[in-house]
Formats: C-alpha cells, sequence, structure tokens
C-alpha cells in the first residue's frame, strides 16, 4: 500500500510531535516505506511552524506546506491532498484525538468491503464513543441527524476527521470551503460509494478546539443548503454500450 497521511494544523504546537511519533509508528504496520506523512499549518500563529521545520529533520517522510493566512480546514485539507504522491490517502486531526493505529483497521475493511462494493470510494471513521464534553457530543449528534435526513448519505459522524480514501476520487469532487464535512453526500452524488467503521476516539490532552459550536452551525446550515442544491444537480449517466471504430 502507497500512502499519503494529510494532517491540517492551526496552533496545535504542543501536539504535533506525539502525533508524529505516533504516525511513523502505524505506518510500518500499513504501508512500510511506501508512505509520506503532509502536515498542513493553516496560517498558524504559535509555535507551530518552528515545531515542524525542527521536525523534518527527525522524521525523513515528513513534508511541511504551510499557508501564509489560515484558510480553514477543508483548504488546509484540499491543500496537502493535491500535494500528496500517493494513490491512498488518509487524514487526521491535528489535535491528537484521531489514534492513527486505526489507519491499518480502516485499510482492512477498505479491502473487505470492496468485494461487495466495488465503487468504494472512502472508509469514514465513526466516533461512535466520543471523548469530548456532554454539550460538544449533544450538538454534533444533533447535527449529524439533521444533516443525515436531509442529504441521504447515511453515514452517522461526517465530522471524524479520520478518513482513508482513494487520491483520485476526492480530487473529482466539487471544491468549497466547509466541503470536509459533506464528504460522504459528494462522494454518493459523483457515483462512489462510503463506508462508516467506528474507531478510537481520545481526549483532547492539550491545548483547546478551534472551532465554537455556533461558528459550525451557521456554516453547517448554508453550506448543507449548498450541497442539496448540488445534490438535485448532478447527472450520472448510465452508459449502455460503447462504440468501437473499425
Amino acid at each position: 500500500m502507497k500512502l499519503s497521511v494529510v494532517v491540517p494544523v492551526f496552533n496545535e504546537a504542543e501536539n504535533i510531535l506525539p502525533l508524529l511519533q505516533e504516525i511513523e509508528a502505524a505506518m510500518i504496520q500499513v504501508a512500510a516505506e511506501n508512505y509520506e506523512i503532509i502536515f498542513v499549518d493553516d496560517g498558524s500563529r504559535d509555535e507551530t511552524p518552528i515545531v515542524l521545520e525542527k521536525a523534518l529533520s527527525a522524521f525523513k517522510a515528513l513534508r511541511v506546506i504551510r499557508h501564509h493566512r489560515s484558510c480553514g480546514q477543508s483548504t488546509a485539507l484540499y491543500t496537502g491532498i493535491r500535494a500528496a504522491v500517493y494513490p491512498w490517502v488518509a487524514t487526521l486531526d491535528g489535535d491528537g484525538q484521531n489514534d492513527p493505529a486505526d489507519i491499518l483497521h480502516l485499510h482492512q475493511v477498505f479491502k473487505h468491503q470492496l468485494q461487495n462494493l466495488p465503487e468504494l470510494w472512502m472508509v469514514a471513521g465513526w466516533r461512535n464513543r466520543r471523548r469530548d464534553s456532554g454539550w460538544r457530543k449533544f450538538t454534533s449528534k444533533l447535527a449529524n441527524g439533521v444533516r443525515s435526513a436531509l442529504l441521504g448519505d447515511k453515514t452517522p459522524d461526517t465530522g471524524c476527521g479520520l478518513k482513508l480514501f482513494l487520491r483520485d476520487k476526492y480530487l473529482l469532487l466539487p471544491y468549497f470551503d466547509h466541503m470536509h464535512r459533506f464528504l460522504p453526500a459528494l462522494i454518493l452524488r459523483s457515483g462512489g460509494q462510503v463506508v462508516s467503521e467506528p474507531v478510537n476516539h481520545r481526549p483532547r490532552l492539550k491545548g483547546r478546539s478551534k472551532y465554537g459550536t455556533l461558528d459550525r452551525l451557521w456554516v453547517g446550515i448554508v453550506d448543507l443548503f449548498g450541497v442539496i442544491w448540488l445534490q438535485h444537480r448532478a447527472k450520472l449517466p448510465e452508459v449502455m454500450e460503447i462504440y468501437r471504430g473499425s
């Protein structure tokens, strides 16, 4: 397996080195030497750029891309995935709450499910046992329920940063800000298939969340109607026969 691990970070200086160590340990089991780790610094204002620059000499598979100013998580992911050189991509949040050891499990699930789902594009992590506050769990469950009901994406947790997918398929999707919250719906719209799989979720040990509930709620509502608009304008032709010249 040839794999690119893409991690967007914004003001996560304290979490970078422990996460890098975990990713490297996990990659030995998944991809041997056929992997790269891409950290996209989304315009951090703390010590994140300094920590990443120093880490380059210690982690040979590490690549670092930096945005001059913060453009948001979706854009950071898009930057990293476009720069990736391998056909498989795994994404992780930069706060350490996703467990890199789960990447191997998602790959095993992908290979197994592909036997019955030939158009499988993504295995999405599902934080079925979240290690967050009661309020965050409640708002997340509510938002996921509304989104799933309106979009029909049959995905219990689109907010989980841990995902494994095919890079070329991802790049076929329409890009827009906040698109990372709607990847399963966008994949289904494009003719692909998605499987959700429970993964480990850990409490944040250092730093604090960069996303407020009200901020996420507002952009989520606006983008939700945008994705509904995209769904109703998707055309997936059924090709019956291919003609060849003599």
